[in-house]
């Protein structure tokens, strides 16, 4: 953790001891793990966000994608493109703005409705397109914690398309596609990611894998 907290952590000393004591009884009760120390303060946020320990073990890391994801924040200006206004609603404000960070989304736009309508797709497929049309994809860290087919496209996007996204965080939860999905994504090897096996997931947990990335991105600066 950060020595000296800045915008990245809680900014308050009663805020700091309930965050920390959560982290505490985290370390103490989840047993043993495989995960280094750069990732496990990720997958512990996870945890301490949903209060469930099996994201020990559930969440698997690209060899690359932690020190993708720190070369991101630290890079400035890296768009954070996701697929639900949950996550842009989520994620902390002065911790983006700390680093010249900016989340979008596309799901809602009119145009992405019309298209989805016409085609037979999901909003979340074309908005993901509208996105890479728009040029914000390569680059940048997309966080995908709803929608399946979102990730699907991403990662046919990448494969096809030759879309190189700066890290892909893909935690879609759900009953279709999600678990199925997120095994796609985990073959991918041109791009790194960040992934979670099974049905579990959801907007939260990306909120806090990104949350996590600014945390480790200030500890290194200021290292």
């Amino acid at each position: 953790m950060i020595a000296n907290p800045q915008v990245t952590e809680q900014l308050t000393a009663a805020g700091r001891a309930i965050e920390q004591g959560s982290f505490a009884i985290i370390d103490a009760e989840v047993g043993s793990h495989d995960y280094t120390p750069e990732q496990w303060p990720l997958v512990r946020r996870m945890i301490h966000a949903n209060a469930d320990f099996e994201f020990n073990g559930l969440t698997v890391f690209h060899r690359q994608a932690m020190a993708a994801g720190l070369a991101a924040v630290l890079a400035g200006a890296t768009p954070i493109v996701a697929d639900v206004e949950m996550i842009c609603s989520g994620l902390s404000v002065p911790r983006l703005r700390h680093f010249g960070l900016h989340p979008r989304h596309y799901i809602s736009d009119p145009d992405v409705i019309e298209r989805a309508q016409a085609e037979g797709t999901t909003r979340a497929v074309q908005a993901m397109r509208k996105a890479q049309r728009e040029g914000q994809l390569d680059g940048a860290i997309v966080g995908i914690g709803n929608a399946p087919t979102a990730l699907i496209e991403v990662v046919r996007l990448i494969r096809e398309e030759g879309v190189r996204p700066a890290l892909v965080i893909g935690m879609p939860v759900g009953f279709v596609s999600a678990a199925e999905a997120k095994d796609l994504l985990m073959t991918v090897d041109e791009v790194p990611w960040i992934a979670i096996r099974g049905r579990k997931g959801g907007s939260t947990l990306v909120v806090a894998a990104i949350h996590a990335l600014l945390s480790f991105a200030e500890s290194r600066r200021a290292a």
